[in-house]
């Protein structure tokens, strides 16, 4: 074997070698790195490691699963119309919450599995899908859900109803407990109906197709009357007042 043959295997092995290393550590930081996981998932993190036992490993595996099969979710786009009815019911909801508190949190969890589902997370009827769907873009305020969920199920005795214990949450069952709920699933859902450029297009693209609010037959369409409001302002902060002395007992 020549010289130059000899030296051209050292570069090609040399190479390989190299190649592998930063496809190993790519692998390891996107999926596989319990800090960058740690990073992406925070709290959510620190929720499946205490799932596992302590077994950050485990965790770790698991999250990586989670990013592989959700990651490259891209959300779909909420039009303004839409994006306001959802916030008139949430805040309906959270004024229901005053004298019923169980019907509060039940609404609360259908709005959010109806407007993730509306985002393009998995549809609410995979509630387990769509949670996990959720940690993985929504890390930081995901258990807000699952608190809400699981109050909403839970009957005044205890008992859960048909879903059972949902991951990391505690019974929920008391009036101050379903208002922590509320609040904490409130950050959700505000993440969802937060408006980026992708609803922004979707809003030009809606308002260049829109007919004259005044049809053929004289009537007005309903989103149109609701959310045609003069100076195109977004509401962005909805109301809250469930305070310790506003709720009713349960």
């Amino acid at each position: 074997m020549s010289t130059g043959l000899i030296i051209a295997l050292i570069v090609i092995v040399a190479v390989v070698v190299v190649v592998a290393a930063v496809l190993a550590g790519r692998a390891r930081a996107g999926t596989g790195g319990g800090g960058s996981l740690k990073r992406r998932f925070g709290p959510e993190y620190d929720r499946t490691v205490t799932r596992h036992d302590g077994d950050e490993r485990a965790a770790a595996r698991e999250l990586a699963e989670r990013v592989k099969r959700h990651g490259s979710m891209e959300k779909r786009a909420l039009p303004s119309a839409e994006r306001e009815r959802y916030e008139s019911r949430w805040a309906a909801a959270q004024e229901r919450f005053v004298d019923s508190p169980r019907e509060a949190v039940a609404e609360a969890d259908r709005l959010l599995s109806e407007v993730a589902a509306a985002r393009g997370f998995p549809d609410g009827g995979h509630y387990e899908t769509q949670v996990e769907a959720l940690s993985v873009h929504h890390a930081h305020h995901v258990h807000g859900y699952r608190r809400v969920h699981l109050a909403a199920h839970t009957t005044g005795d205890g008992a859960h109803g048909r879903t059972g214990t949902v991951d990391g949450a505690g019974p929920g069952t008391g009036t101050e407990e379903m208002r922590e709920a509320m609040i904490e699933a409130r950050a959700l859902f505000e993440d969802l109906v937060t408006p980026g450029r992708r609803d922004a297009r979707a809003d030009r693209h809606d308002t260049a197709g829109r007919q004259d609010p005044a049809h053929h037959d004289g009537t007005v369409r309903h989103d149109e009357r609701d959310g045609a409001a003069g100076d195109g302002h977004h509401r962005s902060h909805l109301p809250w007042a469930l305070t310790r002395r506003h709720a009713k007992g349960s």
